[in-house]
């Protein structure tokens, strides 16, 4: 059974590298006559403050040697974190060697994970490897018992305000959490340093995978209110949806997120100015311009009734016409790298709307890990980067696409890169025309396309389909010609696809029957 009893705090050791709080946290064990060990520059920053601490190498008996790598791996420290208050043969051994009792552990880590971000060279991340760190919090987390350990200058508060209470105690159920919140902290510490070995030797795939993530905030829901959900921050370092400032809007959901998220990488793949509009997880509207108004306009066009209510990111920071643009009709997320004073208070006049801000944009070809899971495990791989250019395509057709179709081409073949799969995107003049995911027939996703480019040319009092003149791009190749047929019907004059179908002659000859241009990329991009 647990031990439920307060725990006496006669006695703190106190080693961290982050400072912020230390003056107060110690103040505070000081008035409760709690005695305090530290080193370093702890040490030196409680005695700069005036508050008593002794060296733990005095406490100990022992220096510190190997310029400071052995410190506080002694049998004084350890014994004294890890003894059981209640256990005679314990007790006994503390007597006999002299050792004190611990009963608060005051730890917060070299910072390896700052110094691998700041490009450091392999010794200096080697010597920020905290070892001493590691052992005091785990010992004083099994010993949770007796023991309280903090590693998260942000419980500092919490510990003073519980000794304050209590008469220089800390509760059962606050030790407990503490426990479990540095184990936590020890696991994911590895876990970066696992990573940034592995990545050092060039193993993609090591025989362990640890990740973890820190908590940011419990959501109302998850993708249905009966699933519970959590936001956390982890993994790389990348601009967007997770680390944007929220400046207005009511509290982001899980289904926000992930759409946020999914824009937001989509506008991130062109260099123009860029607008992607995301409902349900899928683009339903994407373009580039000369300017953030014109590709919205024509963003929008493309899908007017998926539009309302969808997500809108933007590759360039939001100004007000641009903004006012955007709130002619109901949108739940913006999300950019910024926002100028006008399009804030337009904005501002949209309570509900969330306006997301990230500072820059994240990098399309940044390569990076993908998790997926599965019953009993889960899958991961590479970020799709693939990317290609005017140079990377084969002209299979007897006509040549013209550079504007080459153009619209990339365009449509880089945002089929992010529509569920199976997909047709049509596009013409720098925007999508008509968008078909997620089917389980390429024929479906092309009618599908169509048949919503009908729509929006009716919407917006046009006689022919959007797709009328314009390009098609398959996410992968056509396993027979009725797909490419389909597209052709529709109005498509040239084709973007990774070609590779046993058939693909057949494909090519029904290309050259209808005189339009075809392209081979030689890269599929399937998204499920």
């Amino acid at each position: 059974m647990p031990n439920n009893s307060d725990a006496q705090i006669t006695r703190a050791i106190i080693s961290v590298s982050d400072k912020s709080g230390l003056t107060d946290l110690g103040q505070a064990l000081a008035r409760h006559n709690i005695e305090i060990l530290s080193t370093g520059g702890s040490a030196r920053a409680l005695a700069d403050a005036d508050i008593p601490v002794i060296e733990v190498a005095d406490h100990t008996g022992f220096p510190e040697i190997m310029d400071g790598r052995v410190k506080t791996l002694h049998p004084k420290i350890h014994g004294g974190i890890l003894a059981r208050r209640d256990h005679p043969e314990d007790q006994a051994a503390m007597a006999e060697h002299e050792i004190g009792p611990i009963d608060l552990i005051v730890i917060n880590l070299y910072p390896f994970e700052a110094t691998v971000a700041s490009g450091a060279g392999y010794d200096d991340c080697v010597e920020n490897i905290d070892i001493g760190g590691p052992a005091m919090i785990r010992a004083a987390a099994k010993n949770h018992a007796h023991v309280a350990v903090v590693t998260d200058p942000s419980d500092y508060d919490e510990i003073v305000a519980a000794l304050d209470a209590n008469n220089g105690n800390l509760p059962a159920d606050l030790r407990r959490r503490l426990a479990a919140k540095a184990y936590a902290r020890t696991a994911a510490y590895d876990g970066a340093i696992t990573s940034w070995l592995s990545g050092e030797l060039g193993d993609a795939f090591p025989e362990t995978h640890v990740t973890s993530g820190k908590l940011d905030s419990i959501l109302r829901y998850g993708e249905n209110p009966h699933q519970t959900a959590a936001l956390y921050i982890g993994g790389e370092a990348r601009p967007g949806v997770a680390h944007a400032e929220q400046v207005q809007g009511k509290e982001l959901s899980y289904n926000n997120l992930g759409d946020a998220d999914a824009a937001f990488e989509l506008a991130a793949e062109f260099d123009a100015p860029a607008i992607a509009i995301i409902k349900h997880a899928n683009p339903c509207g994407v373009a580039t311009a000369d300017d953030l108004v014109a590709a919205y306009r024509a963003a929008r066009k493309c899908d007017p009734v998926s539009s309302f209510g969808g997500i809108v990111a933007a590759n360039r920071p939001l100004t007000g016409p641009l903004a006012e643009a955007i709130t002619e009709i109901f949108t739940e997320v913006v999300i950019a790298p910024d926002a100028d004073d006008a399009a804030r208070a337009v904005f501002a006049g949209k309570e509900n709307l969330r306006l997301l801000l990230t500072g820059s944009m994240p990098d399309p070809r940044a390569t990076g890990r993908m998790i997926k899971p599965l019953a009993g495990g889960f899958l991961m791989q590479d970020r799709d980067t693939g990317h290609i250019t005017a140079n990377d395509l084969k002209i299979v057709t007897k006509r040549q696409p013209s550079e504007q179709e080459i153009a619209d081409m990339l365009l449509a073949f880089t945002i089929g890169k992010h529509v569920k799969s199976n997909t047709i995107v049509y596009a013409k003049n720098g925007a999508t025309v008509g968008i078909g995911a997620g089917q389980m027939s390429r024929v479906d996703a092309a009618r599908i396309a169509a048949h919503k480019s009908k729509e929006a040319a009716e919407a917006a009092g046009e006689t022919e389909p959007l797709t009328q003149g314009s390009v098609a791009a398959s996410d992968a190749f056509f396993p027979f010609a009725d797909g490419l047929l389909t597209t052709i019907e529709a109005g498509a004059t040239a084709v973007i696809q990774p070609g590779g179908s046993v058939r693909d002659d057949e494909v090519i000859a029904a290309a050259d029957e209808a005189g339009i241009a075809m392209v081979f990329t030689g890269m599929r991009h399937f998204r499920h």
